[in-house]
């Protein structure tokens, strides 16, 4: 019996850091439909990592028992299991205004893909102490705020195109650019400043960001293909990108992850000596970052990337 080669990016110890795959590679719907899928995601990159990481990696006694660190990444991972659960259900709209079957497909991987990610985020609270009883109270209690001040704003846009309008391609717009495009980069963060306090939330951040690779680059590839064919509509969508940019700009997301990241300082400063000479990123020791070199490091990711994604669609104008 012969058996297909993971692709490079959708394996574990190949794949590109998501800023960097999400900012070069390039692929289809066409190439990643569903036969794609079930050869290179669940028997590749998941393979023996049913909850996004082995069984024996776990976090530090110091982030799961009471303190800033576990504070900062419960708060995080409650954020991000809701975000993913809006995205799960927006896919739904996608899936049915897709105009063919390789896009159909894709995005009915992406829907398996985003209530995995809510389903790992919030199963990792488990491992830092919430009590499985309390488990839905307790996201509600950490990230209730955060939801209502930035989530349902963006969900409310996404509704709007998707659901209202049934415009497939402003959803994809708004997934890609808008939504996904902007918060991937601080999941990359995440990965990099967690991979010693919590080497599992790691490698959680690390399977979800090679499914966000696929996420960004395909919808990337969806949306240069129809603009090429439909000239017409670019003006509508450089319109909603506009739209999109100025109701992030109006959302309190800055001070969101200010918050979290000066609890995550707050527990580095206090456990600086398991960190040693760990790098963030290469030249970079993460004790010696700062609250605000983090957050504006992610933030000159989250620009870059999103250029480059704007200049590959033929959007520049929209930069």
């Amino acid at each position: 019996m012969t058996t297909t080669p993971i692709p490079a990016e959708a394996d574990w110890d190949r794949a590109p850091t998501l800023v960097d795959g999400a900012s070069t590679l390039e692929l289809t719907a066409a190439s990643c439909n569903l036969q794609y899928w079930f050869g290179a995601v669940p028997q590749g990159t998941l393979r023996g990592k049913v909850l996004g990481h082995d069984e024996s990696v776990v976090p530090l006694e110091v982030t799961s028992r009471p303190g800033p660190l576990n504070q900062a990444l419960t708060q995080e991972l409650a954020f991000r299991t809701i975000a993913e659960e809006k995205a799960t259900r927006a896919l739904g709209y996608m899936v049915a205004l897709a105009p063919d079957n390789d896009s159909m497909e894709f995005y009915a991987t992406q829907l398996i893909d985003e209530a995995r990610h809510a389903m790992v985020f919030r199963s990792h609270l488990l491992s830092l102490g919430v009590a499985e009883p309390e488990l839905f109270d307790v996201i509600e209690k950490l990230a209730a705020a955060d939801r209502d001040a930035v989530l349902v704003p963006l969900e409310t846009l996404g509704l709007e195109v998707l659901r209202d309008q049934g415009d497939f391609i402003g959803g994809v717009v708004v997934l890609t650019i808008l939504v996904e495009g902007v918060l991937a980069p601080a999941a990359q963060l995440s990965e990099l400043k967690w991979r010693i306090f919590d080497p599992a939330a790691a490698d959680v951040e690390r399977g979800a960001g090679i499914d966000e690779i696929r996420h960004l680059t395909v919808g990337s590839s969806i949306a240069r293909e129809h603009l090429q064919k439909h000239p017409e509509d670019k003006p509508r969508v450089i319109e909603l990108i506009t739209r999109g940019r100025k109701l992030w700009d109006s959302l309190p997301a800055a001070d969101m992850v200010l918050r979290r990241e000066a609890l995550f300082q707050e527990g580095l400063d206090q456990h600086a000596d398991l960190v040693g000479d760990y790098e963030i990123w290469p030249g970079r020791r993460l004790v010696d970052t700062t609250v605000e070199e983090r957050v504006r490091t992610a933030h000159e990711w989250a620009e870059s990337m999103q250029q480059k994604r704007l200049v590959y669609m033929g959007l520049e104008e929209a930069i």
